[in-house]
């Protein structure tokens, strides 16, 4: 295997800001590189407990691995963090002090040409964070309708060029099924104009954004799955989610502040009836990388950490 590579982002923040029991029970939903799984582990007493969730296999063995010599009690699994409930009913942990998500794609992803997650490296079309699953980048490359490619592309992508990127997409398919990331990306440059192509990101980040977001289900599951995760906290439990992208953030904040109001009545309602109590509260304003970090890892450019208390 090769070694899985990944600089934690908001490592120290992330950690102080959810961890508070040496002998409590603590959920890395996304293992990765096994960076904050670690932290956490260096801060847990024997009888703690340290639970790593990833789907992918390659992030499993690293993260195996990394916390082979850890003080505490280890539990690593592989699956899709939407799963979180059942993971732990299976493990039988009840209640839990705090769980993180550090949300995206991984260093170790994008720089494994392989996997196709790159625009930067010729792979075949993949983008699959579980390689095990039937659904990849080159069926909604080659399967999709130019209007759906048309309408992820601007949704997830939040690209302006979509529909004539959705266009040629579908006029180059035509002639023979698109392969490659480098077949994609010579198919997106030549759509964009060459005057928007000036200066800003790669001209196919956005697309690639767009295709693995929807490959992989990463924004569909996050609202459900932030609700199951303030469920399992014990009260004082604390959950922290780490976003890349300007989806990932919203759906993470307002899941956040509707989990956080005591009522969801019409405004114009005279009495409360809808007996809402509040699961959490919002711990500030999310934070941010500082600028030493940024200067090691400027992939941390565009993280934010929201972090919220669970109630009693």
């Amino acid at each position: 295997m090769r070694d899985f590579e990944h600089t934690s982002v908001l490592l120290k923040e992330s950690v102080d800001g959810i961890f508070s029991n040496p002998r409590g029970i603590y959920v890395d939903c996304t293992l990765g590189g096994g960076g904050h799984s670690a932290c956490l582990a260096a801060q847990l007493a024997p009888n703690g407990w340290l639970i790593g969730i990833d789907q992918d296999p390659s992030a499993v063995e690293a993260g195996k691995q990394r916390l082979s010599g850890a003080a505490c009690r280890i539990s690593i699994v592989q699956d899709n963090f939407r799963n979180l409930g059942s993971v732990l009913e299976h493990l039988e942990t009840g209640l839990v002090d705090g769980i993180l998500f550090d949300l995206g794609v991984s260093s170790h992803q994008l720089d494994v040409a392989e996997r196709g997650f790159s625009y930067m490296q010729d792979a075949p079309l993949d983008m699959r964070m579980n390689p095990n699953a039937d659904f990849s980048a080159y069926e909604v490359v080659n399967n999709y309708s130019e209007q759906n490619l048309a309408a992820i592309i601007a949704d997830y992508g939040e690209e302006r060029w979509a529909k004539r990127i959705a266009q040629f997409i579908v006029e180059n398919r035509a002639k023979s099924s698109i392969e490659t990331t480098g077949q994609l990306v010579e198919v997106i440059k030549k759509a964009i104009p060459a005057g928007a192509r000036q200066g800003g990101p790669h001209p196919a980040k956005r697309t690639f954004q767009a295709i693995r977001i929807e490959v992989n289900n990463e924004l569909g599951i996050l609202r459900d799955t932030f609700i199951t995760a303030v469920d399992r906290l014990k009260p004082g439990g604390r959950i922290g989610i780490i976003t890349f992208h300007s989806l990932e953030d919203r759906i993470a904040k307002q899941t956040l502040q509707e989990l956080a109001k005591n009522c969801v009545c019409p405004p114009k309602m005279p009495i409360c009836i809808c007996n809402t109590k509040a699961k959490v509260k919002v711990k500030g304003k999310p934070i941010l990388p500082s600028s030493t970090e940024l200067e090691y890892n400027p992939r941390a450019r565009s993280a934010k950490l929201r972090l919220a208390e669970k109630l009693a």
